[in-house]
């Protein structure tokens, strides 16, 4: 099938112009994004928290291209950026709200960083889990204290269970991806990022429901705004891409986005916030072949000692494969790629560590 990227903003013209004008997402143009100061606010309240995540060297764009980093979200506490989103939100609730216990439905990531969170605020949290989550995760959710209720694999039964929780119980949901307080605390990697690369030049990052490319996407434009903002998503699980080309969120079937090794990322459809800020915010979306990515997993232990789960390699994995469609071969600057997390099951990370380097275009030369 081969990768692919759309190119609304290569015309000369902001994604939202664009949108508006062929598919009628004016209203989307139109609503609040989430600000810098309220990124500014949420790391105010993250400090001791989530720690300031180094920036490791990994290769360069293209033969002779700018250089590349990874922002090793990874290192995490609970390893994954999702620590920021969940205990900013869960910290701004009443203390009658946190009495009340907190839901949330994920894969795995966004669970840890709800059960972290809930442990450390002291509420009792409860995570609606797919069947097939890596049981790395799951035993880091158990862990923490949370009680787990296990669904199918399709994105749409872990929402519905959760909201029937939440009306029966009265518990407070805490959304993995579509709230402004989720992000505005996922932001927080965009202004660490902002702050550490005074040349940057290029930030790709991936996207699942859209919480932390949306969040990296406000700071990074209003602290670098000529720089170049990269989505990346699997090919077989590129949903975001469809409904910002259509200007309108368009939902995949389970059976195609689960289909991804990147288990992260395997939501059905962005966010309807998330939306809203990435149709404004956003360059290109930039989807990238499972070879690419489990191959991605290989190259970061092998250049940076670094672990990441599939998810965390897909960013690492268009700087290094598909350089040249993402628009950053000879680019000004540095570019830098999110490793949004690194919790793998062992298994499957020693079979991953023996991936095939693709024979295609490495890094575009």
């Amino acid at each position: 099938m081969g990768a692919d990227v759309h190119r609304l903003r290569a015309q000369g013209r902001p994604m939202s112009e664009a949108l508006a004008e062929t598919h009628g997402a004016a209203a989307a143009v139109e609503e609040r994004l989430v600000s810098i100061e309220d990124i500014r606010r949420a790391a105010a309240n993250l400090a001791g928290v989530a720690i300031r995540t180094p920036l490791l060297a990994f290769g360069t764009a293209g033969s002779g291209g700018p250089r590349v980093l990874l922002k090793a979200e990874s290192l995490q506490p609970i390893g994954a950026f999702k620590i920021r989103g969940a205990y900013h939100t869960i910290a701004s609730l009443t203390p009658e709200e946190r009495a009340r216990g907190v839901v949330t439905h994920s894969s795995g990531n966004h669970a840890q960083g709800v059960a972290r969170a809930a442990r450390q605020l002291g509420t009792h949290a409860v995570i609606v889990m797919p069947s097939n989550a890596p049981a790395v995760k799951r035993g880091r959710v158990e862990a923490d204290g949370a009680e787990i209720i296990t669904v199918g694999p399709a994105s749409s039964e872990r929402e519905a269970k959760a909201e029937e929780l939440r009306s029966e119980r009265g518990l407070v949901f805490v959304p993995p991806y579509d709230d402004d307080r989720v992000i505005a605390g996922q932001g927080t990697v965009g202004l660490e990022i902002a702050e550490d690369v005074p040349d940057l030049g290029a930030v790709l990052v991936p996207i699942g429901g859209g919480g932390l490319s949306s969040g990296v996407a406000v700071a990074i434009r209003a602290l670098h705004p000529h720089a170049r903002i990269l989505g990346v998503e699997p090919e077989v699980a590129a949903d975001a891409k469809q409904s910002l080309r259509e200007g309108r969120i368009v939902r995949w079937d389970a059976s195609r986005t689960g289909s991804t090794i990147a288990d992260g990322v395997r939501s059905q459809a962005i966010g309807r916030r998330p939306f809203v800020h990435l149709s404004r915010l956003l360059d290109d979306i930039v989807t990238v072949p499972e070879a690419e990515i489990a191959a991605a997993v290989r190259l970061i232990a092998e250049e940076t000692r670094l672990v990441a789960e599939p998810s965390g390699a897909l960013a690492p994995a268009a700087a290094w494969f598909r350089a040249r469609e993402a628009g950053i071969v000879g680019l000004t600057g540095t570019v830098v790629a999110v490793v949004s997390g690194g919790n793998v099951d062992p298994e499957r990370y020693l079979a991953l560590l023996q991936s095939p380097i693709p024979a295609g275009p490495t890094q575009d030369t």
